[in-house]
């Protein structure tokens, strides 16, 4: 990760994952669930896990809710106004998607997803991340976090590939 800023709390996680944690991981990104999730789901396991995982600490019992997950790559971006319309970034957006859609698809299967990235001046961390919810939001005053406002506020990952695919 050359070029990545030493105090990315970001890239620390992904050059040092804690296996306890993480959802996913690969050479490109890894997925994590989110410390203060916005999106709800009672702190029960879902009936796709067996034996096996049971003592995955997937229900943070601190605030009763693990549908929010993040996508991050393990390459320092600092935000979605730092991707650019081609092949790579298409890529690499498109692959962090379908693993977030993966892990709600096997997490929370019934409930509505929606995915997305927060735009400066908005994102509360400088490392590109993906937002995968699994709703609805608690409280529900929560979605106006991520509600899409144009250029700024919240893009959903449709949106953002709309805007860098390869021409």
């Amino acid at each position: 990760m050359a070029g990545a800023p030493s105090q990315c709390v970001f890239c620390q996680k992904a050059s040092n994952p804690t296996p306890a944690t993480l959802l996913h991981s690969d050479d490109k990104v890894i997925a994590f669930q989110d410390i203060r999730p916005a999106a709800f789901s009672v702190c029960v396991r879902p009936p796709a896990f067996d034996e096996f995982s049971a003592d995955l600490p997937l229900c943070n019992p601190r605030n009763a809710a693990f549908w929010h997950y993040l996508v991050i790559p393990v390459q320092h971006i600092p935000t979605v106004n730092d991707l650019r319309r081609g092949e790579e970034d298409y890529a690499l957006v498109s692959h962090m998607l379908g693993v977030g859609r993966t892990l709600l698809q096997r997490d929370a299967p019934q409930a509505k997803h929606r995915f997305g990235f927060h735009q400066p001046p908005f994102n509360s961390v400088d490392h590109l991340h993906l937002h995968c919810f699994g709703l609805p939001f608690t409280p529900k005053w929560k979605f106006v976090k991520y509600l899409s406002l144009g250029p700024l506020g919240f893009i959903e990952a449709e949106k953002l590939l709309e805007k860098i695919k390869p021409s």
